[in-house]
């Protein structure tokens, strides 16, 4: 064995597993040291690399994390003083994103980015206060501090040096671990490289069930689902597998198991993985962190690649050290001189704990919201806060309170079931009237509301409006869960796909059945798009009919002369409960309103020395306003501008008397210098999908599509807040939050007037539609035309962020040209020259455009790459069925790929564009070309129901039964979607009923899996076998007792053992369906069933079901068979325990690798449930024979750190001498870190005696 000193590299393992590989890996090994100083508790290994001499140290058995890792260090230092550098090698968590690619086996290596050294700790900063909420309320916030020491300069360019190596000649990393394999045969069962398929990146918002806390049980609960998973192309034979990445790692003290909080770190530091080692050694340890990719850093945390990511991690160590000339080394200066390195290791870690603190409150806060995220993100609820607080902000104090003081409303308050209908005539007030009913009710909960609005495209549907209720609904119950929404969501793949406004609406009445009293505000029923009024009138018979069971009070506002809504209101309510707005009732607040303006507004400042003036201006607009607030508001603005006494008194004699005679003098009066750019803002605001922040107008103002250069940052208006002079009345603004603000229209009457045929003539073609869909494509797409794009053009984060605030129409214009464009394409040659720009000219353009939104659907759109996608296939994804036949005159390929194997045709038919894949397949394109993700452009249109692709296709020889991607077939994909439809135009087509391929092993299973009943009864009514693919486990385990209805009426088998849980009855019990386990036990399905998972009770018991557990033993199923007491016992539920223990369960019963129930709850901690077994006649010295497992309850908490059960243990008559192991239960506990249980111990008599069991196992 070479002497001490002739070690130079220190090895640092964090776990065993890193051990091995490290020392299989070893040319030659010189075993332990023959001799350790007193004081190091280190473990060692040394060997030989090469010609580098090597000390291989690994940390406590459960001292991972940066204290243990900077405590081995100071010891490894003192031993063995002439350590030059350090590596610390093993396994961490990958931190996948768009830009980096990385898989299960990767290597990350850490390098210097973006200022720090190679590894950011993120759970070590401080404490901010900042006050950037909505309402403004100060919150903590978590800033990182503090600088990490980067590698050695020598390792880092050996790195540079290895990596040019393997780009030239491919690395050998693989090969050599199957070398290292076949010398050490018992290594391959944990060290190889397993299964590609079990290499599974859930997306962010699948979360792993807390309760599985057994990592075999990822598969079983979250299963292979494709469409809960990232899918990836596979690799190349040309690429590097495993693949090395250079650059930042992440480390803290505690472990990263949160996807949501992985995304944000590597959002905004890039990091590529997660560990908690390395944070404790490279301050003081100069030293380079390798790590093998074993899991991503998320809930579905498993060890299945541990011991192949140990090994690639080692192989690239070894490589590297090769790389490294020994004199290099030695040229170093020794660790052990570094000035101050030990009592630098020894500083105090309290910082760091206070940070870790702060930290793990923030992952906390962040998991319990994340599924809410999630929700939110599937429904995308319109947000009418905004329509509140705007009104809020122009109501003048008091007004409304005619209506808050009268018997009406009194009446809607207090009785039960309570409706009421406030309308009137347009500009009345009715907006400012439901926003001073809304803070009227505000301390009444729940409380939703919703604003039609003409203004707004995103609140003028029905689909918007529950969409919004909806949500509302779900945030503020959150305290006591309404699980309705939950299980929509899941029914829609996890949020993969849309509902329909029916199962909105049917869900949305399910949560108000189970809400004892609620209040909802509907406000401008007339905004409502005018086909979805019946909609939304049945809606509200349903609302209705629900109140006659619980107590809804409903308040609706809408305009008088829509009969519509007349006669659908009168038929729902008696006319007691309607309340007309007149002007009667409004004058007080109309003059209130016109004598806060005359005095006190500024631009009518001038008058305020002539009080007669006043008084006449009052008395004039109170006497013509007729009840109409909007009426008296564009007067008040009109004679603002009037300067002297004579202007003044020809204005109020002239007053229109009518708003649309109001609107045509406003737009008759904008100066001729400023009407274009009044048009293009009214324009903009009349048809804009959505509000338009002022930042994005002002750069529309800009555009200019007559003159050079059409647009430049140099013809912005200097002064935003001068932006209302183009079209004073007409618009507004609106302040959304402390930095942002928004422009829109000034009232829904405006677009109304806009939108009429009573404009005027000269005027009027610039808001027909076709002549306004071409000018607003016109102006976004000349913008990002001309937008200065950098070379080459990809974006970070943080440039990204700097482009949009550089160019902030940029988002706007890449998201909507298309939809304006799309129809006006052909006509417009303006138009047609701007997209050959677009499309020929610089290929950078269409790609911005690609890069800031993508038009496909998710989760399709998350694998498409900037870089990669062809002309043709934007084009067909945008709908520009012009375009599409000018690129394929052009010589544009149909067939070859753009990114990930997708062809033109499958954008056009996953977006929905039927006109544009009639043309592609008129010019050639294959029906039958196969994709990666969703198999075949059948199976795409199939899942998203469009009806008429499904029937060009099979018109153009697509093959009905091609199998191939998530769904495997097109019936399943339509199935899986509930498009009825879809469905029955395949069935008519001869899709075969029967195909057991795909995720779900056929239709009739993928329409059970996620609740669509409809779907489920024509698949059996055309044959469907009705137990194939296991539908009825799957219908159980996810809630939906319609669908299980459905099939046990149609003969399906409740005893058949299924793919996931065992059964239906077991998956119902497991999952916490009550009402299903009743059902199934009903028809006759056996309480005791076994199958490989166990039994229902064993579930249910596991899980914390209690009433599923009562069913069930009420039902025959047999208590100490099932392991049913353990299994509670061990996941800590109290009240089963208990519910077991009354039924007859034998507290003392032995069953598992837990032995007894109170060795199981003692293992896992749970004081209550240890104390409730000892209540109960538990045995507590009972022994257990399993091998490798503790010997007893005492024995078991010891070795887990349970204070408070080994106290409870002892004063319940535990013996000491009966517990101990070959090393005593005090050795145990300190060898584990327990020190408050070794002081239990003391002073309970315990002392470091032989033990009497040596088979016992710690």
């Amino acid at each position: 064995m070479p002497d001490y000193a002739s070690y130079t590299v220190g090895w640092i393992c964090a776990i065993r597993t890193e051990y091995v590989a490290a020392q299989a890996f070893l040319d030659e090994n010189f075993g332990t040291p023959e001799f350790i100083p007193p004081g190091d508790n280190n473990h060692y290994t040394l060997g030989r690399i090469g010609k580098h001499n090597v000390v291989i140290v690994v940390l406590p058995d459960g001292g991972y994390g940066l204290s243990s890792a900077a405590a081995v260090i100071k010891d490894v230092i003192r031993s063995f003083p002439n350590l030059r550098i350090g590596l610390m090698v093993g396994v961490g968590g990958g931190a996948p994103s768009r830009k980096n690619d990385i898989r299960l086996g990767d290597i990350v290596v850490s390098s210097p980015r973006d200022g720090h050294g190679g590894v950011f700790q993120y759970d070590f900063g401080k404490v901010t206060e900042t006050a950037d909420t909505e309402d403004g309320t100060s919150v903590q916030r978590f800033q990182e501090t503090g600088f990490l020491a980067p590698p050695p300069v020598f390792l880092r360019t050996a790195v540079n040096g290895l990596g040019a190596r393997y780009e030239l000649q491919g690395h050998q990393i693989e090969e050599a671990i199957e070398s290292v394999l076949q010398k050490n045969r018992k290594l391959n069962r944990k060290y190889k490289r397993p299964q590609a398929s079990s290499d599974r990146l859930y997306r962010s918002d699948v979360i792993h069930p807390s309760s599985e806390d057994d990592e075999e049980h990822c598969v079983k609960s979250c299963g292979n689902d494709a469409s809960k998973l990232v899918v990836r192309p596979e690799r190349d034979e040309d690429e590097d597998n495993p693949a090395i990445h250079c650059g930042l790692i992440a480390s803290a003290n505690c472990l990263m198991k949160n996807a949501t909080v992985r995304d944000q770190i590597v959002a905004k530091k890039g990091v590529l993985c997660f560990e908690m080692e390395a944070a404790g050694l490279v301050n003081q340890f100069p030293c380079l962190v390798i790590r093998g990719i074993c899991d991503y850093s998320d809930s579905h945390k498993n060890k299945e690649w541990q011991g192949y990511a140990s090994m690639t991690a080692t192989a690239y160590a070894k490589d590297l050290l090769n790389e490294i000339a020994p004199s290099r080394v030695e040229a170093e200066t020794r660790i052990s001189e570094i000035p101050g390195i030990l009592s630098s290791i020894e500083k105090t870690t309290s910082e760091i704990n206070a940070s870790v603190q702060i930290m793990g409150a923030s992952l906390g806060n962040l998991t319990t919201k994340q599924h809410q995220v999630a929700i939110k993100a599937w429904l995308s609820p319109s947000d009418c806060s905004t329509n509140y607080n705007k009104a809020i902000r122009q109501r003048h104090k008091g007004t409304g309170s005619w209506l808050l003081e009268s018997d009406n409303f009194d009446k809607w308050k207090a009785d039960r079931n309570s409706f009421l209908w406030l309308h009137g005539i347009m500009g009345c007030g009715k907006t400012i009237l439901s926003s001073t009913v809304i803070e009227n009710l505000s301390s009444r909960r729940p409380l939703v509301y919703f604003y039609f609005d003409i203004t707004d495209g995103d609140k003028q549907t029905f689909d918007k409006m529950i969409r919004s209720l909806l949500y509302q609904l779900y945030h503020q119950s959150s305290q006591a869960p309404l699980p309705q929404l939950e299980e929509l969501f899941h029914s829609c793949q996890d949020g993969n796909i849309q509902p329909t406004s029916l199962l909105l609406s049917q869900t949305f009445l399910g949560m108000i059945e189970k809400t004892e009293e609620i209040w909802i505000v509907l406000d401008a029923l007339d905004e409502c798009n005018q086909e979805e009024r019946v909609e939304l009138l049945s809606w509200m018979k349903g609302v209705r009919a629900v109140s006659e069971r619980k107590n809804v009070h409903l308040l609706v506002t809408s305009r008088s002369d829509k009969n519509d809504i007349e006669s659908g209101i009168r038929k729902l309510a008696h006319t007691d409960y309607s309340l007309e707005i007149r002007s009667g009732l409004t004058s007080s607040d109309i003059s209130a309103y016109i004598r806060w303006r005359v005095r006190d507004d500024d631009g009518l400042e001038r008058w305020r020395a002539y009080p007669d003036i006043q008084d006449e201006m009052e008395a004039e607009l109170q006497r013509k306003s007729d009840g109409m607030f909007r009426w008296v508001a564009c007067q008040l603005d009109a004679i603002s501008s009037c300067l002297d006494l004579r202007q003044l008194r020809q204005t109020l004699r002239s007053l229109p008397k009518t708003l649309d005679g109001t609107y045509a003098r406003i737009l008759h009066g904008i100066p001729e210098d400023y009407k274009k750019s009044a048009i293009k803002i009214l324009q903009f605001l009349t048809y804009s999908r959505r509000h338009l922040w002022i930042e994005e107008v002002i750069d529309i103002i800009a555009v200019d599509l007559e003159e050079s250069p059409h647009f430049d940052p140099k013809y912005r208006m200097p002064n935003q807040n001068e932006i209302l002079c183009y079209c004073s009345s007409l618009v507004t603004t609106a302040n959304v939050s402390i930095d942002r603000t928004q422009l829109q229209l000034a009232h829904a009457s405006v677009k109304e007037y806009l939108l009429s045929s009573r404009l005027d003539d000269k005027i009027a073609p610039n808001f027909q539609e076709f002549h306004a869909n071409a000018s607003i494509s016109k102006i976004c797409l000349t913008y990002i035309l001309h937008l200065d794009l950098p070379e080459p053009m990809s974006f970070d984060e943080d440039s990204l962020i700097r482009f949009l605030k550089a160019f902030p129409f940029a988002r706007y214009s890449a998201r909507y040209w298309m939809e304006f464009a799309i129809g006006v394409e052909a006509a417009d040659q303006d138009l047609q020259a701007l997209l050959e720009k677009l499309f020929y000219d610089d290929k950078r353009f269409y790609r911005l455009c690609y890069n800031l939104y993508q038009p496909e659907p998710h989760p399709y759109q998350y694998f498409m790459s900037v870089e990669q996608i062809s002309k043709v296939y934007y084009a067909s994804a945008c709908g520009l069925r012009g375009m599409v036949g000018s690129l394929i005159s052009a010589g544009s390929q149909l067939n070859t790929f753009g990114e990930f194997d997708d062809p033109a045709l499958f954008a056009a038919s996953v977006c929905g564009h039927c006109d544009v894949v009639e043309i592609l397949l008129a010019n050639g394109a294959d029906a039958n070309k196969q994709d990666d993700y969703f198999g075949f452009p059948i199976h795409a249109a199939s899942r998203f129901g469009y009806v008429r692709i499904v029937k060009l296709l099979l018109a153009n020889g697509a093959n009905i039964n091609a199998q191939g991607g998530i769904s495997s077939t097109a019936l399943e994909a339509a199935s899986s979607a509930n498009h009825v439809e879809v469905v029955e135009l395949l069935l008519e087509n001869g899709a075969d009923i029967h195909h057991q391929g795909g995720y779900f092993c056929g239709a009739l299973a993928a329409a059970s899996r996620y609740g669509h009943d409809d779907v489920v009864k024509l698949l059996l009514k055309n044959g469907a076998d009705v137990d194939q693919g296991y539908p009825l486990e799957r219908a159980a385990s996810h809630g939906y007792k319609r669908v299980v209805e459905t099939l046990l009426e149609n003969g399906a088998d409740i005893s058949i053992q299924g793919k996931e849980y065992g059964g239906a009855l077991r998956a119902a019990s497991s999952c916490g369906h009550p009402n299903i386990v009743e059902l199934l036990l009903k028809r006759g399905a056996d309480s005791n069933a076994k199958s490989v998972w166990g039994n229902a009770l064993e579930a249910a018991s596991t899980h914390g079901h209690h009433e599923s557990v009562e069913l069930l033993v009420a039902n025959g199923a047999t208590i100490d068979q099932s392991g049913a007491l353990h299994a509670a016992s061990s996941c800590g539920h109290e009240r089963i325990v208990e519910t077991l223990i009354r039924q007859g369960a034998d507290v003392n019963a032995q069953f598992g690798v837990h032995g007894s129930a109170l060795q199981a709850a003692s293992s896992c901690g749970f004081e209550k449930v240890a104390k409730l077994l000892l209540i109960n006649g538990a045995d507590v010295n009972a022994q257990n024979s399993m091998p490798r497992a503790s010997q007893n309850a005492l024995a078991a908490a010891v070795s887990r750190g349970h204070e408070k059960v080994v106290e409870l243990l002892l004063k319940n008559g535990a013996d000491i001498s009966e517990s101990e192991c070959h090393d005593g239960l005090i050795q145990i506990a300190s060898s584990r870190g327990h020190l408050k249980v070794v002081e239990i111990l003391l002073a309970n008599g315990s002392s470091r005696v032989t033990p009497k069991n040596e088979q016992c196992s710690r």
